[in-house]
């Protein structure tokens, strides 16, 4: 327990610096390599996230982790992230690392199995079409999963409104 409240004044100013050094190199990055990098979550997204976390952490935190090992590393990573979005353009690799939309509601009709392919639940489906203003079950004419995990909810009050098919070009019915 004495060694929660053990530090050296070196070890704090190496973290301090470490800190420093890492955040501007975040910043630097993401203005170089794009906003992608804190938008919302596909697969790809979500293991940058993950790995920034750690190097971040173990550059700050630890002392076999030096600062330019550190910002190395980041500059790697979203490199890493920069080609994958190049590469994402091409739907085999697109389809490789991003999950697919799934249809979650055609109309009035909830798909079941999709549901619970998406591990969502009835009262998260209706908390989402209360969250979009839906009214009337006739008003809904999809609802969509999203390779983010966000619910889309596509809606009209007017009945003879259909829903484009290059909007649900690349969503998954059943």
């Amino acid at each position: 327990m004495e060694n929660w409240f053990d530090a050296s004044a070196s070890s704090l100013l190496a973290i301090l610096l470490s800190s420093i050094g890492i955040y501007i190199s975040i910043i630097l990055f993401t203005r170089l390599f794009g906003k992608r990098s804190f938008s919302k979550m596909s697969s790809f997204d979500f293991a940058m996230t993950v790995a920034v976390g750690s190097i971040i952490a173990s550059t700050i935190l630890s002392k076999s982790v030096s600062l330019i090992q550190g910002v190395t590393g980041l500059f790697f990573i979203y490199a890493l992230q920069l080609i994958a979005a190049y590469f994402r353009k091409y739907k085999a690799f697109q389809n490789l690392i991003d999950n697919t939309p799934l249809l979650l509601m055609d109309g009035k009709e909830v798909l079941y199995e999709n549901l619970k392919k998406a591990r969502v639940t009835e009262s998260d489906l209706k908390g989402k079409l209360r969250e979009a203003n839906v009214i009337e079950l006739k008003e809904i004419r999809a609802v969509i999963f999203e390779t983010t995990g966000d619910i889309s909810v596509l809606h009209t009050a007017y009945d003879d409104k259909k829903v484009d098919s290059y909007i649900l070009e690349d969503v998954a019915s059943r």
